[in-house]
């Protein structure tokens, strides 16, 4: 409160870096309503234990300059703390888009297939395991000795942590379409409601970072890494991909759930698998991505495609009418979404613009067998070379924008080389 009793006023600036860190400040709405604030590039030359690197872009040999957050103050919406209103917004370097932008790329791909007349849906599933302080004030999982896949009510969640989750979302305004648990306990999946790809890439960064701040405060922690606890199912990051035309009508519709004619089906689901082991690299962010990321654990591992078929990369959903879609299933939630998006986007518009042949579908289960010969890289620093030599593909995305991100991940991996698996989960527990 203000020393004449009145609330106080402030506005939570945003924006996601190539780490998925929420990074920004405070400011006073009258600040706010300027529509813009200054930040230092270094941002983006740290990794998260701010080992700090020359990275290309991050301005570290250059005086480490000023980059300005820009944002419409319309786009300022009330957050989940106290008194508070947040808005995200695009960096820019003077008059220009800042080349390590992600949200800047994210809207350079929607623009290209805004020029065929496509305007990308996307639906965004998260999953994560919850934890909570043992006697010796050490992390452990969430007690949940109840709990079910597709789980809901207090054996699943004995504590209620989920009717927080949802209240915080629904005051500020985003738009849960389902949670439940998962597979293993205390593992959860949240589900967004699809909207056009950049709100649904900003409700996503929200939400993420909205659900740990709240269950943090309860003296839980929500972590969204993809491979926490040995033994038990990873957690994922699937991306549901539609197009709606000129008229609104989403352009995948069909009556025959096996008709896969769609030319702009077959051009997106082609350039995904054909930049499969490139797209690893931004999807698969951590070290710790390649315990999940392994063949027989429906994670996307294969480069391959079916019709309502969970153990393909992209699964062409069940559903007929305006609820078609792709399904992404390779990345986890230590991607950003914007970044993650952006490079989706990209490869699926260079398979339509390149006419890249579509491969059969997968004929196998996908567990036990599969047709298909191509696959995810087995650790981070062999899907960042496939990254960097796919040069289409950065190209595509940003190549200043592709060689920070790989110059921040190579110096994590050196950071991490000697580490053991729980030192490595430990690095990253607070940040993902």
């Amino acid at each position: 409160m203000t020393a004449s009793g009145e609330a106080t006023q402030r506005c939570r600036l945003l924006f996601a870096d190539q780490l998925n860190l929420a990074r920004g400040k405070y400011v006073p709405l009258s600040e706010a309503r300027k529509g813009h604030a200054r930040l230092c590039v270094g941002a983006y030359a740290v990794t998260y234990c701010k080992d700090m690197i020359a990275a290309p872009g991050a301005g570290v040999l250059d005086g480490l300059p000023d980059m300005q957050l820009v944002f419409d103050p319309a786009n300022l919406r009330m957050s989940w703390e106290r008194d508070t209103q947040v808005v995200v917004g695009d960096l820019r370097d003077g008059d220009t888009d800042f080349p390590l932008c992600g949200r800047s790329a994210l809207k350079r791909a929607i623009a290209l297939w805004r020029d065929r007349g496509l305007e990308p849906q996307i639906g965004i599933e998260m999953e994560a395991y919850v934890y909570q302080r043992n006697a010796d004030g050490e992390w452990v999982p969430y007690e949940t000795p109840g709990a079910f896949v597709y789980g809901t009510g207090p054996f699943s969640d004995p504590a209620g942590l989920v009717d927080d989750i949802w209240q915080a979302a629904a005051n500020c305004g985003l738009p849960i379409e389902s949670i439940n648990a998962e597979f293993d306990s205390p593992q959860f999946e949240l589900t967004l409601r699809y909207a056009d790809a950049l709100k649904a890439a900003d409700d996503a960064f929200l939400f993420r970072q909205m659900a740990r701040e709240i269950l943090f405060k309860r003296g839980y922690l929500l972590s969204f890494l993809p491979k926490p606890i040995e033994g038990k199912s990873g957690s994922g990051l699937h991306f549901n991909l539609s197009f709606t035309d000129k008229d609104g009508t989403n352009v995948f519709a069909r009556s025959d759930v096996n008709d896969t004619s769609n030319p702009v089906m077959q051009g997106v689901i082609a350039g995904m698998l054909k930049h499969h082991r490139a797209l690893t690299g931004v999807l698969a962010p951590v070290t710790n991505s390649y315990e999940r990321l392994k063949p027989g654990n429906l994670v996307g591992y294969w480069a391959n495609w079916g019709v309502d078929h969970r153990s393909v990369t992209v699964r062409l959903s069940g559903e007929t009418g305006n609820g078609a879609r792709l399904e992404h299933r390779l990345g986890d939630c230590a991607a950003s979404p914007y970044f993650a998006i952006a490079a989706l986007l990209q490869a699926g518009h260079l398979g339509m613009e390149n006419s890249y042949a579509l491969p059969d579908p997968e004929t196998e289960d996908g567990i036990e067998s599969v047709s298909a010969e191509e696959h995810a890289p087995h650790d981070l620093g062999s899907a960042l070379d496939a990254l960097e030599s796919d040069t289409a593909l950065t190209e595509a995305i940003g190549s200043v924008l592709v060689a920070n991100y790989v110059a921040i991940k190579r110096r994590e991996i050196e950071l991490l080389a000697d580490k053991s698996r729980e030192e490595q989960i430990a690095y990253y527990l607070h940040y993902i």
